[in-house]
């Protein structure tokens, strides 16, 4: 564990060298005139959340005509979300994409959308995210140096076994699931009498070859797009949480562009989101039909006894977190 600790840590002082040598993460302009801006992140090069990101950059191009560039590094080339995290506190690189569960980690206020069957419907999850709470919480993160520029649509995740179908709470009593770095994730799955299994997502293939996990959770798209569907047999829809993703930039970063720079990029930014979304829908559905050609099992199940196993995590969070439960209200309250 000490060797793991040491060689992450080893890992983020060389990148930063490197940034620092290189000058990639482009603090000052280009002697052009040109200020590119490092945007890094760990999804596949499939995912509808990349492909928004590429066509984000294209925008900033387009509208700045070449004045402003987003230079893209995917799939994990400068490290895991939470290192590309941290980089971008520091002002390594510019923009990264975040998933809320390991951004709560860092800004506590986030933790509230990672809790279970927290929206009525679909509605009540777009209206929250695109809605007043939704801008809110996109600045609570600016006393930490990041501020969110937008939310990307991640859909509703949902459980996928190797071995054991799932069709009620009790299935998953004694698995080990591997979950993100969130205490919200944990209380969920031990909540259903499983062993929560923190993992990094790109070690999750080959946990599921060796038997370190029996499970994992995640949306159609991911499950898809990471090839997990090659080594497990049940796709299991009971839709338990709906976390984003944020794309996120320094606050150094941000408060040193010009108005005009800031227009060009959030103008960008909020195109690319509406676009992601239309690629969302489909690809959930093409996602489920491809895995399911490959000989993956999807099971539909009643969905109220997950929701009624988890109610008590809300009395914890009324009786002992008054100040997260306030954003449980609030959400509860928008129309």
């Amino acid at each position: 564990m000490k060797c793991t600790k040491l060689l992450k840590l080893f890992s983020l002082i060389l990148l930063f060298s490197f940034f620092l040598f290189q000058g990639c993460n482009k603090s000052e302009s280009d002697e052009d005139g040109t200020k590119t801006i490092i945007l890094a992140h760990a999804m596949h090069l499939t995912h509808p959340v990349t492909i928004a990101m590429d066509h984000m950059a294209e925008l900033v191009n387009e509208y700045s005509d070449g004045k402003l560039k987003v230079e893209i590094y995917p799939t994990g080339q400068l490290g895991g979300e939470r290192e590309l995290l941290e980089l971008v506190q520091i002002g390594t690189i510019g923009i990264t994409k975040i998933s809320g569960a390991v951004l709560e980690n860092i800004v506590p206020p986030v933790r509230v959308l990672s809790l279970p069957y927290l929206y009525r419907d679909t509605e009540h999850f777009q209206n929250t995210l695109w809605g007043e709470v939704g801008e809110e919480l996109l600045l609570e993160g600016e006393r930490y140096q990041l501020r969110g520029l937008a939310y990307y649509d991640a859909g509703m995740r949902s459980f996928y076994s190797v071995d054991r179908p799932i069709n009620s709470p009790a299935d998953l009593a004694g698995m080990k699931i591997r979950v993100q770095p969130s205490v919200m994730a944990m209380n969920l799955i031990r909540a259903y009498g499983g062993s929560a299994t923190p993992l990094a997502y790109g070690e999750l293939y080959t946990a599921f070859q060796g038997g370190i996990v029996d499970g994992a959770e995640n949306n159609p798209p991911s499950f898809y797009t990471s090839r997990h569907y090659e080594v497990t047999n049940y796709y299991i829809l009971n839709e338990h949480t709906a976390v984003p993703d944020f794309l996120v930039i320094g606050t150094r970063l941000w408060n040193s562009l010009t108005e005009q720079q800031q227009e060009w990029l959030q103008r960008a930014v909020d195109e690319s989101v509406e676009f992601q979304r239309e690629l969302w829908q489909e690809s959930e559905q093409e996602s489920l039909r491809i895995v399911q050609e490959a000989g993956v099992e999807v099971i539909y199940p009643d969905k109220e006894p997950f929701r009624n196993m988890v109610q008590h995590i809300y009395d914890d969070i009324r009786n002992n977190e008054p100040e997260l439960y306030e954003w449980v209200e609030r959400i509860r309250r928008v129309e």
